[in-house]
Formats: structure tokens, C-alpha cells, sequence
């Protein structure tokens, strides 16, 4: 396989004026910096401004903390709300999984990172059921049992241990493939912008618990998957990628159910990819994906 051109990711939001991305364009050309994909958005309705864009590593003078360092003068003479990150494609970004009974989500993420579509450093597996943990031990991934009991204080030391264990591996993304429990608000918070979940229904229609069985009670024709960032209020969280798969009356709900996990996989793996990118930009509840 061939290794990707290493590349510096600038990611940026504002609000919006004139010069902007002359600012941004002339900066990088005083250090003879190459950019090769650069996408612009501005929001009518906020008046935001959003840019990303990136640019050859070999073509600049330093390396990434430097470029940080001298962006961060530009950042500043754009307004002290300006949001920005700078990222090396080089670094190979940390990823840490939490599941629970069903596998589906879990076997497609562990097939693309064996087969190098998905390019990441797998830290581990954490599961509220044993069942996951021979399929991920035998992609080589270290996998964690967390019995979640159902009275409150258990499960509350529970979500303590779970926290232990992702944060001792800093992860760049905290991926909830099907896991079956609401994070307490005091780690939505420690994880904001970082934990992504897949719910199995085309939000905002049929949050929580069941979608497909409430999907099959309204008789719709198309069912979906949702790929958020996860916040305290329940799965309404910034979006970042949707699709649907077409039904008709016909479907059962265990059809719907088998339908579902395809479109669950493939749009998980969408996000999730836009997310180690850097192709994301949050503004309130809103995502801005180049």
C-alpha cells in the first residue's frame, strides 16, 4: 500500500469579514506552503466563517508545533473568537471503542483497520458484555470487561472504570459502536467533540430506545442511521453523517432490524473517518463537514 503525502491540516472558524482567506493564503505562501485541498463555508444565518485546509508538510520550512505556533498570530488578528486546530496527517490518531452485545458495528470498524482502510491506533475495546472480546483479541486489540449492575452507585463506579480505562490512552476519538448505555453528563462533557456514537434511526425521529419498533408502528418507508457527538441531552448531539435504506410494508421489524446494520456500519465508518480527518466543524449544534 501506498503511504499517504504527509500533510498539515488547518481547520478554522470565525466570524465572518472580508480578507479572511487572503490572510490564511498569504500566510501559508510566505513560507512557500503547498496547499493542496482547501474547502470555504460562511453561514448566512450565524455569519460564520469555516475553512480547512491542507498543505503539503514538505513544503513548509518547520515542523507542525512551529506552523501552530506562527498560525496562532493569524488566529489572533482574525478575533479572539476564533476557533482553529492544526493537525500532522502524520500522527497516527488513537481510538478507543465502547460496545455491548451486538458486534455488527464493531466487526466492520476491526475489518476496515486489519484491511489499512482505516489507518488508526486501535488502543482497545471496552465492553459491558464478555461476548465482544474474542473477535477483537484475535485482530490483536485488548479487550475490557465493565459489568454494568443495574442500581445506580454500581453503575456509576462502572462509568468510572470505563473513564480510567479510555483516558489512560488520550484517545483522539471515543467511538460508541452500539454501546447500549447513556453517558453520564460529567463525561459527555470530558469527552465533548471527541465521542462518537451511531444511533440506528435518522435523528431527530426516533431517539432512544427501539427506533426500528417505533419506525414499524408509524409505517415509514425509509429507515436510517445517524453518526453524533455525544452530549448530556440524548442523541442530540451535532451531527456528522446520515444515509437511509428504503422499506415498505412489507418489512417486519426484524427485517428493518437487518437492514438497519447495514446502513449503521457504513454510516459509522463515514463519520468516523470525517472525524480523523479533521473534516468536522462544530458551531453550536450545527457541523460543517468539508
Amino acid at each position: 500500500m501506498t503511504t499517504p503525502e504527509r500533510r498539515f491540516v488547518i481547520s478554522l472558524g470565525c466570524p465572518d469579514r472580508t480578507g479572511i482567506v487572503a490572510r490564511i493564503a498569504s500566510f501559508i505562501a510566505e513560507w512557500g506552503g503547498w496547499i493542496v485541498e482547501a474547502g470555504y463555508h460562511t453561514d448566512p444565518d450565524t455569519g460564520w466563517f469555516f475553512t480547512r485546509q491542507e498543505v503539503r508538510a514538505d513544503s513548509l520550512p518547520f515542523e507542525v508545533d512551529e506552523l501552530r505556533t506562527r498560525f496562532a498570530s493569524v488566529a489572533r488578528e482574525l478575533g479572539d473568537r476564533t476557533e482553529w486546530r492544526v493537525r500532522d496527517t502524520g500522527e497516527r490518531r488513537r481510538v478507543v471503542v465502547l460496545v455491548s452485545r451486538e458486534g455488527h458495528c464493531l466487526h466492520d470498524l476491526l475489518g476496515r483497520v486489519a484491511s489499512g482502510e482505516l489507518d488508526v491506533d486501535l488502543r482497545a475495546v471496552i465492553g459491558n458484555h464478555p461476548n465482544l472480546g474474542p473477535i477483537t483479541e484475535a485482530h490483536g486489540v485488548p479487550f475490557h470487561h465493565v459489568p454494568f449492575p443495574k442500581d445506580p452507585a454500581g453503575k456509576a463506579e462502572a462509568f468510572g472504570r470505563v473513564r480510567e480505562l479510555v483516558d489512560q490512552h488520550d484517545p483522539n476519538v471515543v467511538v460508541l459502536a452500539r454501546f447500549m448505555q447513556v453517558l453520564p453528563p460529567e463525561l459527555c462533557e470530558a469527552w465533548a467533540g471527541r465521542a462518537l456514537n451511531i444511533h440506528h434511526s435518522f435523528l431527530p425521529s426516533f431517539a432512544g430506545a427501539r427506533p426500528y419498533h417505533q419506525a414499524y408502528e408509524r409505517g415509514v418507508k425509509l429507515i436510517g442511521a445517524t453518526c453524533h457527538y455525544v452530549t448530556a441531552e440524548l442523541d442530540a448531539g451535532p451531527i456528522v453523517e446520515q444515509d437511509v435504506i428504503r422499506i415498505d410494508h412489507a418489512d417486519t421489524v426484524p427485517d428493518m432490524v437487518r437492514k438497519g446494520r447495514d446502513i449503521e456500519k457504513l454510516v459509522l465508518a463515514r463519520g468516523l473517518r470525517s472525524h480523523l480527518e479533521d473534516r468536522v466543524l462544530v458551531h453550536g449544534k450545527r457541523t460543517v463537514v468539508f
